[in-house]
């Protein structure tokens, strides 16, 4: 099973940086900007959101080596935790939305109506199908639809994907390093830590683990590890990497709060996570004491007059990278004619150093001089 999936990876790697050629010659300037960006800034950090996840189902091997093969410079990786304790690629505490789980394994969901990674050994997911992302009902159990989420993507139902593991996936971009010649980093997402603290599982440790033991130990080693949890990065940043003895770049996500996107520990009860500080020049300032950059959503960047916001002139300011997300073609903003023109604002305009994107290979053409 794993060499077939090499073999399949490396013909990606090939078809993608072929497409990839053709793609950046044969790209064309929106109707409202005739002109490329002229990098006169550093060229901007391309981060592969789930692989190259606007072509193939996200978080599949075969997604990362297409993403790889289209250029990226960085390629994320959303870690969760089996039941079993292994560390597993996958971007929800869910599996609903991306396997076939509910035919697979019709009674084992919880009372919300949900499948739960952590409620499966390894063995047992490496069972189902991935395939690509459903729509979610408005319901309170989020059952899918059977619809996709973005019609005009890979085919659903399509294809023989499967879910791998943390270490399976280092592996691989390893293995295309060295075949490349290249150092394509890495940018693992710490996934939900309070949930799995929850359960009795320390989920950060066991990520460390596995990147020290893949020689991902400080900042020269070409990783970014990130999380929405701003409690568990200072843990993180003050008590785990000084255990492992371990130095890389440690990234906060920002959220709204009413995203509900953490929860933390008060008085031994959990409540939601309030993120109102970190859009103040203090909270900002308090961000650069333990992290080395923030992902924000794109609206954050800007005001209501599309002028740098207050939150992106703190971040420049205290020197904190700006990664910003999701960039998708599906979702650019009316205000540009283009998917080209909304990056190539993002740059020139906002200053930004890198940015997540569901589409490698197009991001990197539309900030290509020519």
């Amino acid at each position: 099973m794993m060499k077939n999936t090499f073999l399949l990876c490396s013909a990606l790697v090939v078809s993608a940086v072929l497409w990839g050629c053709q793609t950046t010659d044969n790209v064309q300037p929106s109707p409202k900007n005739d002109k490329r960006v002229s990098l006169t800034r550093p060229p901007v950090t391309i981060i592969a959101h789930r692989g190259a996840s606007g072509h193939l189902p996200e978080h599949t091997m075969a997604s990362k080596a297409l993403a790889y093969g289209m250029g990226a410079d960085f390629i994320e990786q959303d870690v969760v935790m089996t039941k079993d304790d292994h560390l597993l690629v996958h971007h929800d505490l869910t599996l609903d939305a991306t396997t076939n789980v509910a035919t697979v394994f019709p009674d084992r969901k919880r009372q919300d109506g949900h499948f739960y990674v952590i409620d499966f050994t390894l063995a047992e997911l490496k069972k189902l199908h991935v395939f690509e992302r459903l729509k979610s009902t408005e319901t309170t159990t989020g059952t899918a639809t059977g619809t996709a989420k973005y019609p005009k993507r890979f085919p659903t139902q399509t294809g023989d994907f499967r879910l791998h593991t943390f270490a399976e996936e280092l592996t691989l971009i390893q293995a295309l390093n060295a075949s490349h010649q290249k150092n394509v980093g890495i940018y693992p997402e710490v996934k939900s830590p309070w949930f799995h603290h929850q359960a009795g599982k320390d989920i950060s440790s066991a990520v460390l683990s596995t990147l020290k033991t893949y020689g991902y130990t400080q900042k020269a080693d070409n990783v970014y590890l990130q999380s929405f949890d701003a409690n568990e990065l200072k843990r993180i940043k003050h008590e785990l990497l000084p255990k492992f003895g371990m130095t890389i770049s440690l990234v906060q996500l920002v959220a709204y709060t009413d995203w509900q996107e953490t929860q933390e520990l008060v008085n031994n009860q959990w409540q939601n996570y309030r993120y109102d500080w970190m859009f103040t020049r203090q909270g900002v300032a308090d961000i650069a004491e333990y992290a080395d950059g923030v992902g924000p959503w794109f609206p954050m960047l800007v005001d209501d007059n599309w002028q740098a916001s207050a939150f992106l002139k703190a971040a420049q300011q205290f020197k904190l990278a700006i990664h910003p997300y999701t960039y998708r073609i599906e979702d650019t903003p009316e205000r540009f004619d283009s998917y080209d023109q909304w990056l190539q604002f993002t740059y020139a305009e906002l200053g930004i150093d890198g940015f997540f994107s569901d589409f490698p290979a197009k991001s990197r053409a539309a900030l290509t001089s020519r």
